[in-house]
């Protein structure tokens, strides 16, 4: 047994150095786990939001972020450098979130311009064809009731009457479904992908 592994038990991960918390995360001790997001996740959200100014989507950028340390830690960290990985971590993460808006900006200019013009048919298709996909997607990540729900609700158009009593929830249920649905949306799709979406 390692030394590290010898120390588990202990409480006082603070003490621990960077170096330390990834082996001991590595072999899947769950309170260094903690002590390396309660050690970053200020600085990290403080970094974030000077790029992006919207505080829900830096909470999903940093819960990305940590979510994916846990589930591979065996194979990330090739150094010790943890604060270096974390900060390539989330300035990826905001380089990955600008360039989807913009795409999202630039396919909505162009249905618009397509709109107003009457023109080009066959290429407004297609770029309505990937508004659709990048919806879609979207809609397919949300957590399986939520989903169903909002589909039912989307697609078949039912009241939130008919859909409790379609899949034997409350109603209350159904409308927070709806209600955390949008808002899940809302914050994934940016503002003028997310009009497409109540406009379609």
């Amino acid at each position: 047994m390692t030394e590290l592994s010898m120390i588990n038990g202990m409480n006082n991960y603070k003490a621990f150095t960077d170096p330390e918390l990834i082996d001991l995360l590595k072999e899947g001790n769950q309170a260094a786990f903690t002590e390396i997001y309660d050690r970053y996740k200020d600085v990290l959200h403080n970094y974030a939001y000077r790029w992006l100014q919207d505080r829900d989507a830096v909470k999903d950028a940093i819960q990305e972020i940590f979510t994916l340390i846990w589930t591979k830690r065996d194979s990330l960290f090739p150094s010790q450098n943890l604060s270096g990985y974390l900060y390539t971590s989330v300035r990826n993460g905001i380089l990955r979130k600008i360039q989807q808006d913009k795409r999202t900006e630039e396919y909505i200019s162009s249905l618009q311009q397509h709109i107003n013009n009457g023109e080009n048919i066959a290429d407004y298709k297609v770029r309505e064809s990937q508004l659709k996909s990048i919806i879609e997607k979207e809609i397919n990540a949300l957590p399986r009731k939520m989903r169903e729900v909002f589909e039912l609700s989307r697609n078949e158009q039912l009241s939130h009457s008919e859909i409790a009593e379609k899949l034997g929830i409350t109603e209350q249920s159904v409308r927070s479904h709806v209600k955390n649905a949008l808002k899940i949306l809302r914050r994934r799709l940016g503002i003028l992908l997310f009009i497409y979406l109540l406009l379609h």
